[in-house]
Protein backbone atom coordinates (compact mmCIF):
# COMPACT_ATOMS: atom_id res chain seq x y z
CA UNK A 1 0.00 0.00 0.00
CA UNK A 2 1.46 2.99 -1.17
CA UNK A 3 1.56 6.70 1.32
CA UNK A 4 -0.79 8.21 -0.88
CA UNK A 5 -3.42 5.84 -0.11
CA UNK A 6 -2.35 5.69 3.97
CA UNK A 7 -2.87 9.18 3.70
CA UNK A 8 -6.29 9.33 2.32
CA UNK A 9 -7.96 7.02 4.66
CA UNK A 10 -7.00 8.98 8.01
CA UNK A 11 -9.11 12.44 7.05
CA UNK A 12 -12.06 10.36 6.05
CA UNK A 13 -11.97 8.29 9.29
CA UNK A 14 -11.16 11.85 11.18
CA UNK A 15 -14.14 13.39 9.52
CA UNK A 16 -16.34 10.87 9.87
CA UNK A 17 -15.84 11.14 13.97
CA UNK A 18 -16.78 14.94 13.34
CA UNK A 19 -19.68 14.20 11.84
CA UNK A 20 -21.78 11.64 14.05
CA UNK A 21 -21.81 14.52 16.62
CA UNK A 22 -22.96 14.81 19.87
CA UNK A 23 -26.48 14.15 18.82
CA UNK A 24 -25.68 10.64 18.19
CA UNK A 25 -24.55 9.83 21.46
CA UNK A 26 -26.93 7.23 22.23
CA UNK A 27 -25.31 5.12 19.46
CA UNK A 28 -22.30 6.05 19.95
CA UNK A 29 -20.26 2.56 20.19
CA UNK A 30 -22.42 1.34 17.41
CA UNK A 31 -21.05 4.05 15.05
CA UNK A 32 -17.54 3.76 16.27
CA UNK A 33 -17.25 -0.06 15.89
CA UNK A 34 -18.95 0.09 12.27
CA UNK A 35 -16.52 2.55 11.36
CA UNK A 36 -13.58 0.70 12.58
CA UNK A 37 -14.62 -2.59 10.66
CA UNK A 38 -15.37 -0.01 7.83
CA UNK A 39 -11.29 1.63 7.59
CA UNK A 40 -9.93 -1.94 8.61
CA UNK A 41 -11.48 -3.42 5.42
CA UNK A 42 -10.91 -0.22 3.26
CA UNK A 43 -7.49 -1.06 4.03
CA UNK A 44 -6.94 -4.25 4.04
CA UNK A 45 -8.48 -4.36 0.58
CA UNK A 46 -6.26 -1.13 -1.22
CA UNK A 47 -3.70 -3.60 0.54
CA UNK A 48 -4.31 -7.19 -0.98
CA UNK A 49 -6.62 -6.78 -3.75
CA UNK A 50 -4.79 -8.07 -6.79
CA UNK A 51 -5.18 -5.34 -9.45
CA UNK A 52 -4.00 -1.73 -8.63
CA UNK A 53 -7.32 0.29 -7.45
CA UNK A 54 -8.51 3.88 -6.62
CA UNK A 55 -8.85 4.77 -3.01
CA UNK A 56 -11.06 7.82 -4.12
CA UNK A 57 -13.38 5.73 -6.88
CA UNK A 58 -13.99 3.02 -3.90
CA UNK A 59 -14.88 5.53 -1.50
CA UNK A 60 -17.38 7.83 -3.62
CA UNK A 61 -18.64 4.35 -4.83
CA UNK A 62 -19.28 3.03 -1.36
CA UNK A 63 -21.00 6.45 0.39
CA UNK A 64 -23.08 6.34 -2.38
CA UNK A 65 -24.20 2.23 -2.18
CA UNK A 66 -24.79 3.56 1.32
CA UNK A 67 -27.12 6.28 1.11
CA UNK A 68 -28.84 4.69 -1.71
CA UNK A 69 -30.87 2.57 0.58
CA UNK A 70 -32.11 5.83 2.47
CA UNK A 71 -34.21 8.39 0.42
CA UNK A 72 -33.05 9.77 -2.84
CA UNK A 73 -32.55 13.39 -1.40
CA UNK A 74 -29.98 12.15 0.70
CA UNK A 75 -26.78 12.36 -1.93
CA UNK A 76 -23.24 12.34 -1.76
CA UNK A 77 -21.55 14.92 -3.62
CA UNK A 78 -17.56 15.04 -4.33
CA UNK A 79 -15.52 18.08 -5.79
CA UNK A 80 -17.34 18.08 -9.10
CA UNK A 81 -20.47 17.35 -8.11
CA UNK A 82 -20.50 20.20 -5.44
CA UNK A 83 -20.43 22.31 -8.49
CA UNK A 84 -23.27 21.17 -10.06
CA UNK A 85 -25.27 21.57 -6.89
CA UNK A 86 -24.40 25.05 -6.65
CA UNK A 87 -25.41 25.80 -10.36
CA UNK A 88 -28.84 24.21 -9.47
CA UNK A 89 -29.54 26.12 -6.67
CA UNK A 90 -28.51 29.26 -7.79
CA UNK A 91 -29.60 29.49 -11.61
CA UNK A 92 -26.45 31.19 -12.98
CA UNK A 93 -23.15 29.21 -14.48
CA UNK A 94 -20.93 30.12 -17.50
CA UNK A 95 -21.90 27.51 -20.03
CA UNK A 96 -23.68 26.80 -23.26
CA UNK A 97 -27.65 27.71 -21.86
CA UNK A 98 -29.41 24.49 -23.43
CA UNK A 99 -31.08 21.01 -21.51
CA UNK A 100 -28.48 17.86 -21.98
CA UNK A 101 -28.43 14.25 -21.32
CA UNK A 102 -26.00 11.54 -21.42
CA UNK A 103 -26.69 8.25 -23.44
CA UNK A 104 -23.89 5.67 -23.84
CA UNK A 105 -20.98 7.50 -25.47
CA UNK A 106 -23.26 10.70 -26.54
CA UNK A 107 -24.87 14.00 -25.42
CA UNK A 108 -28.39 14.21 -26.44
CA UNK A 109 -28.99 18.19 -26.94
CA UNK A 110 -32.63 18.02 -24.90
CA UNK A 111 -33.24 21.80 -25.55
CA UNK A 112 -31.68 24.42 -26.74
CA UNK A 113 -32.55 27.45 -25.26
CA UNK A 114 -33.17 30.51 -27.37
CA UNK A 115 -30.21 33.29 -28.04
CA UNK A 116 -27.69 31.35 -25.65
CA UNK A 117 -24.34 29.80 -26.90
CA UNK A 118 -25.89 26.74 -27.71
CA UNK A 119 -28.92 27.99 -29.69
CA UNK A 120 -26.33 30.63 -31.24
CA UNK A 121 -23.80 28.23 -32.45
CA UNK A 122 -27.24 26.37 -34.37
CA UNK A 123 -28.17 23.29 -32.46
CA UNK A 124 -30.64 21.94 -32.00
CA UNK A 125 -33.12 19.49 -29.83
CA UNK A 126 -31.96 15.84 -30.70
CA UNK A 127 -28.57 16.61 -31.84
CA UNK A 128 -25.98 14.40 -30.21
CA UNK A 129 -22.80 15.52 -29.29
CA UNK A 130 -19.82 12.75 -29.87
CA UNK A 131 -16.85 15.32 -29.33
CA UNK A 132 -16.20 18.11 -27.29
CA UNK A 133 -12.54 19.87 -28.06
CA UNK A 134 -10.23 17.34 -27.86
CA UNK A 135 -12.04 14.95 -26.05
CA UNK A 136 -13.96 12.01 -27.71
CA UNK A 137 -17.22 11.26 -25.49
CA UNK A 138 -16.46 7.95 -25.90
CA UNK A 139 -13.38 7.49 -24.50
CA UNK A 140 -14.48 10.23 -21.78
CA UNK A 141 -16.58 8.44 -18.77
CA UNK A 142 -16.98 11.16 -16.16
CA UNK A 143 -19.38 13.74 -16.23
CA UNK A 144 -19.06 15.38 -19.63
CA UNK A 145 -20.42 18.77 -18.27
CA UNK A 146 -17.14 19.62 -17.14
CA UNK A 147 -16.06 19.90 -20.67
CA UNK A 148 -17.87 22.86 -21.14
CA UNK A 149 -16.90 25.02 -18.44
CA UNK A 150 -14.62 27.94 -19.08
CA UNK A 151 -14.27 31.68 -18.75
CA UNK A 152 -16.74 33.85 -20.83
CA UNK A 153 -15.56 33.99 -24.23
CA UNK A 154 -14.01 30.35 -24.21
CA UNK A 155 -14.32 28.95 -27.95
CA UNK A 156 -15.11 25.37 -28.05
CA UNK A 157 -15.43 23.47 -31.17
CA UNK A 158 -17.70 20.40 -30.90
CA UNK A 159 -18.52 17.53 -33.09
CA UNK A 160 -22.28 16.41 -33.29
CA UNK A 161 -24.53 14.20 -35.41
CA UNK A 162 -27.65 15.47 -36.45
CA UNK A 163 -30.00 13.23 -38.62
CA UNK A 164 -27.33 10.60 -39.13
CA UNK A 165 -24.91 13.49 -40.60
CA UNK A 166 -21.67 14.42 -38.24
CA UNK A 167 -21.62 18.26 -38.07
CA UNK A 168 -19.19 20.42 -36.60
CA UNK A 169 -19.58 23.79 -34.88
CA UNK A 170 -18.05 26.27 -32.34
CA UNK A 171 -19.72 27.40 -28.87
CA UNK A 172 -18.65 30.59 -27.29
CA UNK A 173 -19.46 30.27 -23.38
CA UNK A 174 -21.01 32.97 -21.83
CA UNK A 175 -22.77 33.48 -18.53
CA UNK A 176 -26.18 31.69 -18.54
CA UNK A 177 -29.07 32.52 -16.13
CA UNK A 178 -31.65 30.59 -15.76
CA UNK A 179 -34.65 32.35 -14.66
CA UNK A 180 -37.31 30.91 -12.23
CA UNK A 181 -40.01 33.15 -14.31
CA UNK A 182 -39.33 31.74 -17.52
CA UNK A 183 -42.47 33.90 -19.20
CA UNK A 184 -45.80 36.07 -17.74
CA UNK A 185 -48.35 37.77 -19.75
CA UNK A 186 -52.06 38.67 -19.68
CA UNK A 187 -54.87 36.00 -20.92
CA UNK A 188 -57.04 38.72 -21.15
CA UNK A 189 -58.32 42.04 -20.40
CA UNK A 190 -57.99 41.38 -16.34
CA UNK A 191 -56.31 38.01 -16.26
CA UNK A 192 -52.40 37.70 -15.15
CA UNK A 193 -50.83 34.77 -16.15
CA UNK A 194 -46.80 33.85 -14.63
CA UNK A 195 -44.64 30.55 -15.01
CA UNK A 196 -42.84 29.37 -12.39
CA UNK A 197 -40.29 26.71 -13.44
CA UNK A 198 -38.10 26.26 -10.13
CA UNK A 199 -36.89 28.37 -7.16
CA UNK A 200 -33.53 29.25 -6.93
CA UNK A 201 -32.25 32.86 -5.12
CA UNK A 202 -34.30 34.66 -7.46
CA UNK A 203 -37.74 32.87 -7.20
CA UNK A 204 -39.36 35.28 -5.66
CA UNK A 205 -37.58 38.43 -6.61
CA UNK A 206 -38.90 37.92 -10.36
CA UNK A 207 -42.14 35.99 -9.34
CA UNK A 208 -42.78 39.84 -7.54
CA UNK A 209 -41.56 41.68 -10.96
CA UNK A 210 -43.51 39.61 -12.88
CA UNK A 211 -46.85 39.90 -10.20
CA UNK A 212 -45.91 43.98 -9.90
CA UNK A 213 -46.08 44.39 -13.32
CA UNK A 214 -49.13 42.56 -14.48
CA UNK A 215 -50.96 44.23 -11.94
CA UNK A 216 -49.71 47.99 -13.93
CA UNK A 217 -50.96 46.44 -17.01
CA UNK A 218 -54.16 45.96 -15.33
CA UNK A 219 -54.31 42.59 -14.40
CA UNK A 220 -57.24 41.75 -11.76
CA UNK A 221 -56.11 38.26 -11.06
CA UNK A 222 -53.84 35.86 -11.16
CA UNK A 223 -52.96 32.44 -12.39
CA UNK A 224 -49.49 30.83 -11.03
CA UNK A 225 -48.38 27.55 -12.78
CA UNK A 226 -46.62 25.24 -10.92
CA UNK A 227 -46.25 22.59 -13.03
CA UNK A 228 -43.45 20.34 -13.74
CA UNK A 229 -41.64 22.35 -10.72
CA UNK A 230 -39.75 20.25 -9.20
CA UNK A 231 -38.58 22.62 -6.48
CA UNK A 232 -35.77 24.22 -4.36
CA UNK A 233 -34.84 26.15 -2.29
CA UNK A 234 -37.40 26.55 1.10
CA UNK A 235 -37.34 30.37 1.93
CA UNK A 236 -38.42 31.31 -1.48
CA UNK A 237 -41.58 29.59 -1.31
CA UNK A 238 -42.23 31.22 1.74
CA UNK A 239 -41.41 34.61 -0.09
CA UNK A 240 -43.40 33.72 -2.83
CA UNK A 241 -46.29 32.90 -0.13
CA UNK A 242 -45.28 36.43 1.35
CA UNK A 243 -46.84 38.18 -2.09
CA UNK A 244 -49.96 37.13 -1.23
CA UNK A 245 -50.74 37.04 2.36
CA UNK A 246 -49.47 39.25 5.36
CA UNK A 247 -46.51 39.66 7.61
CA UNK A 248 -46.22 37.02 10.34
CA UNK A 249 -48.33 34.17 8.84
CA UNK A 250 -46.67 30.38 9.14
CA UNK A 251 -46.01 29.22 5.77
CA UNK A 252 -44.55 25.82 7.11
CA UNK A 253 -43.08 24.03 10.00
CA UNK A 254 -40.10 21.33 10.05
CA UNK A 255 -40.14 18.78 12.28
CA UNK A 256 -37.11 16.59 12.70
CA UNK A 257 -35.64 14.47 15.28
CA UNK A 258 -32.97 17.06 16.04
CA UNK A 259 -34.04 19.71 17.84
CA UNK A 260 -32.14 22.45 16.39
CA UNK A 261 -33.83 21.20 13.15
CA UNK A 262 -37.14 22.28 14.05
CA UNK A 263 -38.36 25.15 12.20
CA UNK A 264 -40.74 27.45 12.08
CA UNK A 265 -41.07 29.53 8.40
CA UNK A 266 -43.20 32.77 8.64
CA UNK A 267 -43.96 35.38 6.53
CA UNK A 268 -41.31 38.47 7.12
CA UNK A 269 -42.04 41.35 4.63
CA UNK A 270 -45.15 43.41 3.46
CA UNK A 271 -47.48 41.44 0.77
CA UNK A 272 -48.01 42.94 -2.67
CA UNK A 273 -51.72 42.14 -2.53
CA UNK A 274 -53.40 39.85 -0.32
CA UNK A 275 -56.99 40.27 -1.79
CA UNK A 276 -55.97 39.57 -5.42
CA UNK A 277 -58.03 36.24 -6.40
CA UNK A 278 -55.46 33.89 -7.09
CA UNK A 279 -55.26 30.43 -8.74
CA UNK A 280 -52.72 27.92 -8.66
CA UNK A 281 -52.20 25.35 -11.49
CA UNK A 282 -50.19 21.95 -10.18
CA UNK A 283 -49.20 18.13 -11.29
CA UNK A 284 -47.63 15.09 -10.80
CA UNK A 285 -44.48 16.77 -11.42
CA UNK A 286 -44.89 19.65 -9.18
CA UNK A 287 -42.21 18.67 -6.23
CA UNK A 288 -41.13 20.27 -2.65
CA UNK A 289 -41.09 23.96 -2.89
CA UNK A 290 -43.85 23.60 -5.28
CA UNK A 291 -46.34 21.87 -2.81
CA UNK A 292 -45.07 24.50 0.22
CA UNK A 293 -46.60 27.52 -1.74
CA UNK A 294 -49.61 25.13 -2.90
CA UNK A 295 -50.57 23.50 -0.05
CA UNK A 296 -49.76 26.89 2.05
CA UNK A 297 -51.98 29.04 0.07
CA UNK A 298 -54.43 26.31 0.33
CA UNK A 299 -54.68 25.46 3.54
CA UNK A 300 -55.09 29.66 4.19
CA UNK A 301 -57.35 29.87 1.89
CA UNK A 302 -55.60 31.95 -0.07
CA UNK A 303 -55.74 30.29 -3.46
CA UNK A 304 -57.95 27.65 -5.26
CA UNK A 305 -55.74 24.70 -6.69
CA UNK A 306 -56.27 23.97 -9.80
CA UNK A 307 -54.97 20.32 -11.77
CA UNK A 308 -53.76 17.00 -10.68
CA UNK A 309 -52.47 15.68 -7.05
CA UNK A 310 -48.74 16.74 -7.11
CA UNK A 311 -46.10 14.68 -6.40
CA UNK A 312 -45.87 14.24 -2.71
CA UNK A 313 -42.37 15.38 -1.49
CA UNK A 314 -42.78 16.42 1.71
CA UNK A 315 -38.84 16.15 3.33
CA UNK A 316 -36.04 18.36 3.74
CA UNK A 317 -33.05 18.72 2.91
CA UNK A 318 -29.81 20.23 3.81
CA UNK A 319 -25.85 20.54 2.76
CA UNK A 320 -23.25 19.69 4.84
CA UNK A 321 -20.06 20.62 4.23
CA UNK A 322 -17.55 17.72 4.50
CA UNK A 323 -13.89 17.77 4.13
CA UNK A 324 -11.71 18.43 1.13
CA UNK A 325 -14.66 20.10 -0.86
CA UNK A 326 -17.45 17.26 -0.61
CA UNK A 327 -20.59 17.98 0.76
CA UNK A 328 -23.37 15.46 1.71
CA UNK A 329 -27.38 16.49 1.06
CA UNK A 330 -29.13 15.44 3.91
CA UNK A 331 -32.95 14.59 4.66
CA UNK A 332 -32.99 16.55 8.31
CA UNK A 333 -36.84 16.91 8.61
CA UNK A 334 -40.33 16.99 7.00
CA UNK A 335 -42.34 19.42 6.45
CA UNK A 336 -45.56 20.69 7.47
CA UNK A 337 -47.91 22.81 6.12
CA UNK A 338 -50.34 25.19 7.89
CA UNK A 339 -53.12 22.71 8.42
CA UNK A 340 -50.59 20.29 10.00
CA UNK A 341 -50.04 18.63 6.70
CA UNK A 342 -47.06 16.32 6.06
CA UNK A 343 -47.44 15.35 1.98
CA UNK A 344 -45.03 12.73 1.80
CA UNK A 345 -46.07 9.84 -0.43
CA UNK A 346 -43.54 7.70 -0.35
CA UNK A 347 -42.57 5.98 2.68
CA UNK A 348 -38.57 5.46 2.31
CA UNK A 349 -38.46 2.84 5.18
CA UNK A 350 -40.88 0.32 4.55
CA UNK A 351 -39.79 -1.02 0.55
CA UNK A 352 -41.41 -3.32 -1.41
CA UNK A 353 -39.54 -6.59 -2.69
CA UNK A 354 -38.24 -4.93 -5.73
CA UNK A 355 -36.35 -2.53 -3.24
CA UNK A 356 -39.05 0.64 -4.31
CA UNK A 357 -40.30 2.80 -1.39
CA UNK A 358 -44.50 1.95 -0.49
CA UNK A 359 -46.98 4.28 -1.46
CA UNK A 360 -49.11 5.61 0.98
CA UNK A 361 -52.53 4.35 0.28
CA UNK A 362 -55.52 6.62 -0.20
CA UNK A 363 -57.03 4.93 3.09
CA UNK A 364 -54.44 5.83 5.46
CA UNK A 365 -55.06 9.34 4.60
CA UNK A 366 -55.73 11.63 7.14
CA UNK A 367 -57.94 14.89 7.27
CA UNK A 368 -56.81 18.46 8.29
CA UNK A 369 -59.10 21.64 7.72
CA UNK A 370 -58.08 24.70 6.15
CA UNK A 371 -58.06 28.14 8.37
CA UNK A 372 -61.91 28.34 7.13
CA UNK A 373 -63.00 24.90 7.77
CA UNK A 374 -62.21 22.96 4.33
CA UNK A 375 -61.12 19.51 4.45
CA UNK A 376 -57.49 18.58 3.27
CA UNK A 377 -55.45 15.54 3.40
CA UNK A 378 -52.36 14.07 4.45
CA UNK A 379 -49.75 11.48 2.51
CA UNK A 380 -50.32 12.02 -1.12
CA UNK A 381 -49.36 15.32 -2.33
CA UNK A 382 -51.38 18.42 -2.52
CA UNK A 383 -55.15 17.27 -3.85
CA UNK A 384 -56.86 20.48 -6.04
CA UNK A 385 -59.76 22.06 -5.07
CA UNK A 386 -60.84 21.57 -8.58
CA UNK A 387 -59.19 18.41 -10.28
CA UNK A 388 -58.82 17.77 -13.92
CA UNK A 389 -58.98 14.46 -15.61
CA UNK A 390 -56.97 15.51 -18.01
CA UNK A 391 -54.16 17.19 -16.09
CA UNK A 392 -53.55 13.80 -14.62
CA UNK A 393 -50.45 11.78 -16.43
CA UNK A 394 -51.13 7.52 -17.60
CA UNK A 395 -48.39 5.42 -16.84
CA UNK A 396 -47.93 4.89 -20.85
CA UNK A 397 -47.43 8.19 -21.09
CA UNK A 398 -44.80 8.46 -18.67
CA UNK A 399 -43.11 5.53 -20.21
CA UNK A 400 -42.76 7.53 -23.11
CA UNK A 401 -41.24 10.59 -21.84
CA UNK A 402 -39.13 8.98 -19.89
CA UNK A 403 -37.60 7.31 -22.82
CA UNK A 404 -37.98 9.61 -25.42
CA UNK A 405 -40.63 8.03 -27.27
CA UNK A 406 -42.20 11.25 -28.25
CA UNK A 407 -38.97 13.37 -28.08
CA UNK A 408 -37.22 11.54 -30.53
CA UNK A 409 -40.70 11.04 -33.33
CA UNK A 410 -40.99 14.43 -33.00
CA UNK A 411 -37.17 15.56 -34.13
CA UNK A 412 -38.24 13.03 -37.03
CA UNK A 413 -40.80 15.66 -37.34
CA UNK A 414 -39.00 18.22 -37.40
CA UNK A 415 -36.58 17.68 -40.18
CA UNK A 416 -39.68 16.49 -42.01
CA UNK A 417 -41.27 19.71 -41.56
CA UNK A 418 -38.37 22.17 -41.96
CA UNK A 419 -40.62 25.39 -42.73
CA UNK A 420 -43.69 25.04 -40.56
CA UNK A 421 -42.83 27.95 -38.39
CA UNK A 422 -45.03 29.82 -35.91
CA UNK A 423 -47.76 28.05 -37.63
CA UNK A 424 -49.85 25.31 -34.97
CA UNK A 425 -50.22 21.67 -36.34
CA UNK A 426 -53.12 19.40 -35.95
CA UNK A 427 -52.25 16.50 -34.85
CA UNK A 428 -54.47 14.17 -37.28
CA UNK A 429 -55.33 10.86 -36.45
CA UNK A 430 -53.15 9.82 -39.43
CA UNK A 431 -49.97 11.42 -37.64
CA UNK A 432 -51.13 9.41 -34.31
CA UNK A 433 -50.67 6.00 -36.76
CA UNK A 434 -47.40 7.48 -37.81
CA UNK A 435 -46.47 7.64 -34.71
CA UNK A 436 -46.95 4.76 -33.07
CA UNK A 437 -45.65 3.01 -36.67
CA UNK A 438 -42.20 4.94 -35.70
CA UNK A 439 -42.24 3.44 -32.17
CA UNK A 440 -42.84 0.12 -33.74
CA UNK A 441 -40.03 0.33 -36.18
CA UNK A 442 -38.00 1.96 -33.65
CA UNK A 443 -38.55 -1.28 -31.46
CA UNK A 444 -38.98 1.32 -28.58
CA UNK A 445 -39.26 -0.15 -25.18
CA UNK A 446 -41.98 1.25 -22.44
CA UNK A 447 -39.70 -0.56 -20.07
CA UNK A 448 -42.71 -1.53 -17.75
CA UNK A 449 -41.94 -3.61 -14.85
CA UNK A 450 -44.11 -6.53 -17.18
CA UNK A 451 -41.77 -5.49 -19.82
CA UNK A 452 -38.28 -6.10 -17.83
CA UNK A 453 -39.73 -8.78 -15.89
CA UNK A 454 -40.25 -10.53 -18.60
CA UNK A 455 -37.03 -9.21 -20.52
CA UNK A 456 -35.19 -10.75 -17.52
CA UNK A 457 -36.69 -13.88 -17.84
CA UNK A 458 -35.48 -14.44 -20.86
CA UNK A 459 -31.97 -13.71 -19.57
CA UNK A 460 -31.53 -16.02 -16.77
CA UNK A 461 -33.12 -18.79 -19.86
CA UNK A 462 -30.34 -17.77 -22.16
CA UNK A 463 -28.11 -18.40 -18.80
CA UNK A 464 -29.34 -21.16 -17.94
CA UNK A 465 -29.60 -22.69 -21.26
CA UNK A 466 -33.54 -23.52 -21.35
CA UNK A 467 -34.63 -20.46 -24.13
CA UNK A 468 -35.40 -22.54 -26.31
CA UNK A 469 -37.81 -24.81 -24.02
CA UNK A 470 -39.80 -21.45 -23.24
CA UNK A 471 -39.61 -19.67 -26.16
CA UNK A 472 -43.07 -20.17 -27.66
CA UNK A 473 -44.81 -19.10 -24.57
CA UNK A 474 -42.34 -16.14 -24.51
CA UNK A 475 -43.01 -14.94 -27.37
CA UNK A 476 -46.72 -15.21 -26.76
CA UNK A 477 -46.40 -13.34 -23.65
CA UNK A 478 -44.29 -10.81 -25.11
CA UNK A 479 -47.05 -10.37 -28.28
CA UNK A 480 -49.90 -10.19 -25.69
CA UNK A 481 -47.88 -7.33 -23.52
CA UNK A 482 -47.36 -5.25 -27.15
CA UNK A 483 -50.74 -5.71 -28.23
CA UNK A 484 -51.58 -4.69 -24.31
CA UNK A 485 -49.26 -1.38 -24.64
CA UNK A 486 -50.68 -0.60 -28.30
CA UNK A 487 -54.03 -0.69 -26.47
CA UNK A 488 -52.75 1.73 -24.01
CA UNK A 489 -51.70 3.88 -26.26
CA UNK A 490 -54.94 4.48 -28.20
CA UNK A 491 -57.03 4.77 -25.22
CA UNK A 492 -54.65 7.71 -24.33
CA UNK A 493 -54.30 8.90 -27.51
CA UNK A 494 -55.44 12.69 -26.86
CA UNK A 495 -53.09 13.15 -23.79
CA UNK A 496 -50.22 11.87 -25.97
CA UNK A 497 -51.31 14.12 -29.39
CA UNK A 498 -51.29 17.01 -26.95
CA UNK A 499 -47.71 15.95 -25.24
CA UNK A 500 -46.74 15.76 -29.26
CA UNK A 501 -48.20 18.90 -29.91
CA UNK A 502 -46.34 20.44 -26.80
CA UNK A 503 -43.15 19.36 -28.12
CA UNK A 504 -43.62 20.42 -31.87
CA UNK A 505 -44.34 23.74 -30.47
CA UNK A 506 -41.37 23.68 -28.31
CA UNK A 507 -38.75 23.45 -31.73
CA UNK A 508 -39.89 25.49 -33.61
CA UNK A 509 -40.97 28.51 -31.22
CA UNK A 510 -38.86 27.74 -28.04
CA UNK A 511 -40.48 27.94 -24.68
CA UNK A 512 -42.04 31.30 -25.22
CA UNK A 513 -44.22 30.06 -28.12
CA UNK A 514 -45.65 26.35 -25.85
CA UNK A 515 -46.81 29.64 -23.11
CA UNK A 516 -48.23 32.05 -25.82
CA UNK A 517 -50.03 28.52 -26.89
CA UNK A 518 -51.07 27.74 -23.51
CA UNK A 519 -52.75 30.90 -22.34
CA UNK A 520 -55.21 30.61 -25.10
CA UNK A 521 -56.04 26.63 -25.32
CA UNK A 522 -54.44 25.10 -22.54
CA UNK A 523 -57.43 23.22 -20.99
CA UNK A 524 -55.90 23.85 -17.29
CA UNK A 525 -55.36 27.40 -17.78
CA UNK A 526 -59.24 27.36 -19.17
CA UNK A 527 -60.60 26.23 -15.98
CA UNK A 528 -58.65 28.39 -14.55
CA UNK A 529 -59.86 31.45 -16.13
CA UNK A 530 -63.75 30.04 -16.22
CA UNK A 531 -63.46 30.00 -12.28
CA UNK A 532 -61.68 33.38 -12.11
CA UNK A 533 -64.58 34.89 -14.24
CA UNK A 534 -66.92 33.41 -11.85
CA UNK A 535 -67.08 35.06 -8.68
CA UNK A 536 -69.46 33.20 -6.76
CA UNK A 537 -67.87 30.05 -7.80
CA UNK A 538 -64.38 30.99 -6.41
CA UNK A 539 -65.62 32.26 -3.32
CA UNK A 540 -67.42 29.37 -3.18
CA UNK A 541 -64.59 26.90 -3.33
CA UNK A 542 -62.74 28.76 -0.98
CA UNK A 543 -65.95 29.19 1.37
CA UNK A 544 -65.17 33.16 1.38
Amino acid sequence: MNFFKKKFIIPVVASAFLFIGASFKDDFFEIAKQIEIFTTLFKELNRNYVDETNPGDLMDKAIKGMLANLDPYTVYFNEQDVVRFKINNTGEYTGIGALLTRKEDKLIVKEAYKNFPADKAGLKAGDEITQIGDVLLSDFKEDASQLFKGAKNTKIDIKYIRQGKMSTTQIVLDEVEIKSVPFFAKIDDKTGYIVLSHFNKKASFETKEALEQLKKDGAERIILDLRDNPGGLLNEAVNICNLFVPKNEIIVTTKSKIEKHNSTYKTTKDPVDTEIPLIIIVNGRSASASEIVAGALQDLDRAVVVGSRSFGKGLVQRPVDLTFGTQLKVTISRYYTPSGRCIQALDYTRKDTNGKAIKTEEKNYNAFKTRKGRTVYDGGGIQPDVELEEAKSSPITDALIKNDGIFNYVTNYYYKNPDLGNRIPTITDTDFLDFKQFLKVQKFSFDTETELALKNTLAVAKKEKIEESILTEYQQLLTALQKSENALLDKNQKEIKNLILDEIIKRYQYQEGLYQYYIKNNSEIKKAVSILNNNSEYKTILKI
